[in-house]
């Protein structure tokens, strides 16, 4: 539903303008940035449960699916647990979630994705390349691009907050 708020043209004659979300939000702050992100992880679960997967399995998939070469679990835990902030509990959970499915198989100590990991990966992203074609459409590429910037500077901030407050927890090593 749109609304009406008055406007001024050049000649200061009132009009007419229909407001959308775009037009009345506030400026981006984290919990925009939240909702955002909750908003489109849901979309996103959605597809996943589909294929009885979770989020942190699908990130832990793809992180081993687009990897340069085969990653030890450990390594897979380190990369999932730096983007997502994840307990590494959680994520080698997740790897053994993978491995019990067939969607990773072990390969002496790194574990490779296999097909199946793959065409997961690839129903997902077919199936969800609709709804994600129309969230983002109609964003100006220059929206987007500081839309980028900014959003990658917030993690910029926000992972050498987390490493400083992580630091001052840890205290002095003896």
């Amino acid at each position: 539903m749109t609304t009406s708020v008055p406007t001024t043209t050049p000649t200061s004659l009132p009009t007419t303008a229909p407001t959308t979300a775009s037009t009345l939000a506030a400026p981006a702050d984290s919990r925009a940035l939240g909702l955002a992100h909750y908003a489109a992880r849901g979309v996103l679960e959605h597809f996943l449960a589909r294929h009885g997967a979770t989020f942190l399995q699908q990130v832990t998939l793809r992180a081993a699916v687009t990897a340069e070469a085969p990653q030890t679990a450990d390594a897979l835990v380190s990369q999932v647990r730096a983007s997502l902030k994840s307990d590494p509990a959680d994520v080698h959970a997740a790897l053994g979630e993978l491995l019990t499915r067939g969607l990773l198989v072990a390969d002496g100590e790194h574990l490779r994705p296999t097909e199946a990991g793959r065409a997961l990966l690839a129903a997902v992203a077919a199936e969800s390349a609709p709804v994600s074609a129309r969230i983002w459409s109609g964003i100006p590429a220059e929206d987007l691009a500081a839309a980028g910037r900014v959003l990658a500077l917030v993690a910029e901030r926000a992972n050498a907050e987390l490493a400083g407050l992580a630091a001052r927890t840890a205290g002095p090593t003896h």
